[in-house]
């Protein structure tokens, strides 16, 4: 395990413990989008809500399951027999989703620490009444290692949702998950674009260059849809299609945001501290700039954006 997936496994591990799924509204909303597009490709519309994960698509790879949003899915769309391995970096994130689903089917644990949110919405909603958590087999490992010794043509539906932005080789882990795929597989996958937190970014541009600092970028740099659609060709994939959507969420302040942020374990930035400038400093001038340039009726908006992928 290299430093830097030690380190974002270490902060999953933290924000499994119930945060995640209290501050994942766009995570949700992401999942939700993926899984139309999985259906619809399926089973084009105005078939695709009844639509199951066909013979010639299983078993069914998932990466990044995280709390299990997505695993309880995809899980709901396997016919009796069908077969899915939910594979995460984080061990207690690998927990929750076995406790989601197990609380879908009304197999809860007591004794278990799973999130309350995610175990109290899983068995009230009727969204999933066929969830089938015996066919999930989950899976812990780093995918970008993993995928390199995995079997060859094992996979008739890779699937992942806000995941891909951690990729450390994106290109090499591609072509392995390409690999992965049976002949006519697919992989379909959402992930965040660079235009996420668009007033963050700018905010701390300001902030740096308003002491006279030059600038450094806070966070994950993102890929664009262009630059996805090349890694993927890159990876040997020959048809991809990519969906942009974008969404605003609006918090109360500047710091119940960055708080959301890292009860979601993605606080993980590059920036290095500058000699002679503190980060409260910093923060507090990117504070000031965000309120007053983004500001309105006691609120500050989030930009997201989303890209929805599907490649084959």
């Amino acid at each position: 395990m290299t430093h830097l997936s030690g380190r974002i496994r270490r902060q999953f591990d933290r924000s499994a413990a119930g945060l995640y799924d209290q501050n994942a509204a766009v995570q949700r909303y992401m999942t939700v989008q993926l899984v139309q597009l999985i259906r619809d490709e399926l089973q084009p519309p105005p078939h695709s809500r009844l639509a199951r994960i066909p013979a010639n698509h299983q078993p069914v790879l998932e990466i990044g399951c995280g709390t299990g949003l997505l695993t309880e899915r995809l899980a709901a769309l396997l016919p009796p027999g069908g077969e899915m391995t939910a594979a995460d970096l984080s061990p207690a994130m690998l927990e929750a989703a076995k406790n989601r689903l197990d609380a879908r089917s009304g197999r809860s644990d007591r004794g278990s620490a799973a999130p309350r949110e995610s175990s109290a919405t899983a068995s009230a909603s009727p969204e999933f009444p066929d969830t089938r958590p015996d066919s999930v087999r989950f899976l812990q490992a780093d995918i970008e290692k993993w995928a390199a010794d995995a079997p060859a043509s094992s996979y008739g539906l890779i699937a992942s949702s806000a995941c891909f932005q951690w990729f450390t080789r994106p290109v090499q882990t591609l072509f392995h998950l390409r690999r992965l795929l049976k002949p006519g597989g697919k992989l379909m996958f959402a992930t965040f674009g660079p235009a996420t937190f668009t007033e963050l970014h700018r905010s701390f541009d300001k902030a740096y260059r308003s002491m006279e600092v030059p600038p450094q970028r806070h966070g994950l740099s993102f890929h664009g849809g262009d630059q996805w659609t090349d890694m993927l060709r890159q990876a040997g994939f020959g048809e991809i299609r990519t969906t942009r959507l974008v969404r605003t969420e609006y918090f109360p302040n500047v710091a119940l945001f960055l708080k959301s942020v890292k009860a979601l374990g993605a606080s993980t930035t590059n920036a290095l501290q500058v000699p002679g400038l503190s980060p409260r400093r910093l923060f507090g001038g990117m504070f000031e700039h965000y309120e007053k340039d983004f500001g309105t009726q006691g609120r500050i908006p989030v930009t997201y954006e989303l890209l929805l992928i599907r490649a084959t």
